[in-house]
């Protein structure tokens, strides 16, 4: 069975499976792996509507290839059947096709080469993502807002939104009052406006998108703020400015008070020196007088 043999790709497959799910598209995927140890390999597929799927895995071992054991598992459960084996010079590849049609089939499929040192490639079917928000989403009370979920290059059958009661999500359906309108149901973007927005109203919502294959869902937070909020930070920075500014005055006043006294002496010594300067003057011309006196006579 693991002798040399033509590529995987031209080995035949049930007749059945080709018979029955002949109208589904065909998904081909592959994985390549040598006997590097902690290397597994791994791949994500997305699936949105049914099709036949097929995944190939090819092992390059340094040993014999006929040594070589060979499974398959959906999960941990032994997949007996559906799977080939085939080698191609020093390749192995093995090769098993599923025919997808709901969700029961979706989920990971893994091959194993190897028994003691397995090296092990994982498929992993999935429905298609759904992005919603990753930052939360600020608004303020009484106004409104619009939360988006899309999904990108696919084409949900139905959109459900939800929002979170504790531990519980509860449905979105009918409007109250008006307050949450849906748009976009049957498209690749739903919308989900709120009106009329108060404190209750901010939390975790919830847009689920429903394919042939299972469902898949995405997150939008909403965080609703009183106008008081921003008004208390306004506040609070205003405390601090006047609160600075009384420290700054509050010092320089005391600076002058500190330099007032020394300013004082100065003045002081200013005048007892112009005092020593007047009376230095007087005495000075009192014999210069007495001298022109005694030169008259």
């Amino acid at each position: 069975m693991r002798t040399k043999a033509a590529p995987i790709t031209s080995l035949p497959v049930r007749e059945e499976m080709t018979t029955k799910y002949s109208n589904l598209t065909l998904e081909s995927h592959s994985i390549s792996m040598t006997e590097r140890p902690n290397m597994p390999a791994e791949k994500n597929i997305t699936l949105e509507r049914p099709s036949n799927v097929e995944l190939t895995c090819q092992f390059t071992p340094s040993g014999n290839l006929n040594s070589v054991n060979v499974t398959w598992k959906k999960g941990d459960k032994l997949l007996e059947d559906n799977y080939l084996v085939n080698a191609t010079g020093s390749i192995l590849y093995t090769q098993y096709r599923v025919a997808v049609i709901n969700s029961k089939q979706m989920g990971s499929y893994s091959c194993f080469f190897g028994e003691k040192k397995q090296q092990r490639g994982t498929f992993n079917l999935k429905v298609p993502e759904i992005n919603g928000k990753n930052k939360p989403l600020i608004t303020y009370v009484g106004d409104s807002v619009v939360l988006i979920c899309k999904c990108q290059d696919c084409l949900p059958l139905n959109w459900t939104w939800y929002t979170g009661n504790g531990s519980v999500q509860v449905p979105i359906g009918v409007p109250v009052n008006d307050k949450y309108v849906i748009s976009g149901k049957h498209a690749n973007e739903t919308k989900l406006k709120i009106t009329q927005l108060s404190e209750d109203d901010q939390g975790t919502y919830w847009c689920h998108a429903i394919f042939e294959l299972g469902e898949s869902e995405g997150h939008v937070e909403l965080v609703v703020l009183s106008y008081l909020v921003p008004l208390k930070a306004f506040c609070a920075i205003a405390a601090e400015v006047v609160l600075l500014v009384a420290i700054i005055l509050l010092f320089e006043k005391y600076t002058q008070k500190k330099k007032k006294p020394s300013d004082d002496g100065k003045e002081i010594e200013q005048g007892e020196q112009l005092k020593l300067d007047d009376s230095n003057g007087i005495e000075n011309s009192g014999p210069r007088h007495r001298k022109n006196e005694s030169v008259g006579q």
